[in-house]
């Protein structure tokens, strides 16, 4: 089976799964659009060679380094919940192989991705270079702090568990802008999150599906 039709199987998998899960979700199936970018980008390129054989399945595989690629429907969830626009600033904490900063590329205007591993912040830059995702900028930092030089972010995205939302990220996030993170203990309950920001800075949350991710590490 090739690629492309791998891909197009897996894309039926993450729409039924949304049907399933919209209960939880409250999304019966994702934005067109969200389909659309989970289409264009290869996710064949973003893990290890021994792993491209899986590289289309609807489950995380290892990338090294004690990190995974995520659950592809997570990704379009997660990516689908921020209800981005085609001008947003969006931030992500914790690049991994770059895969969900492709995806959110062909969203918004400008990703920023933030990266503790520095050979995983190295080689995804090159591979989204290779791979044309030019509006992508990744460096190596410790993402709890988020990039308040860049801030505010229209999006903010977390792919690593948190057991509180961090501080900093809240004050990085503009008006009306959502950040989406999974809250929990590594290896314990995790629920994936959605914050909002009101045009008056008020926070509210909604717990929204039960996850599993490795932790948010760092000095914090």
């Amino acid at each position: 089976m090739s690629y492309d039709d791998k891909k197009a199987r897996l894309l039926d998998e993450i729409e039924r799964e949304y049907r399933f899960t919209s209960g939880y979700t409250g999304r019966m199936q994702p934005a067109p659009k969200v389909i659309d970018a989970l289409s264009r980008v290869p996710r064949h390129e973003f893990v290890p060679e021994h792993e491209k054989i899986f590289a289309y399945e609807n489950y995380p595989l290892p990338i090294g380094h004690g990190q995974t690629i995520s659950q592809p429907y997570i990704v379009a969830l997660m990516t689908d919940l921020l209800d981005l626009d085609a001008d947003d600033r969006v931030l992500e904490v914790g690049t991994g192989c770059g895969y969900q900063s492709a995806i959110l590329s062909l969203l918004a205007r400008e990703v920023y991705s933030v990266e503790i591993i520095e050979p995983l912040a190295t080689e995804a830059t090159n591979r989204l270079q290779r791979l044309g995702y030019s509006n992508v900028t990744v460096r190596h930092s410790d993402g709890y702090h988020g990039w308040p030089e860049k801030a505010p972010f229209d999006g903010i995205i977390v792919t690593a568990t948190a057991e509180e939302v961090p501080t900093p990220l809240i004050a990085q996030l503009a008006a009306n802008g959502r950040l989406i993170l999974p809250l929990g203990r590594s290896g314990g309950a995790q629920q994936l999150t959605l914050i909002s920001k009101d045009d008056r800075g008020r926070i509210s949350e909604r717990f929204v599906l039960d996850v599993a991710f490795v932790p948010l590490t760092g000095n914090h």
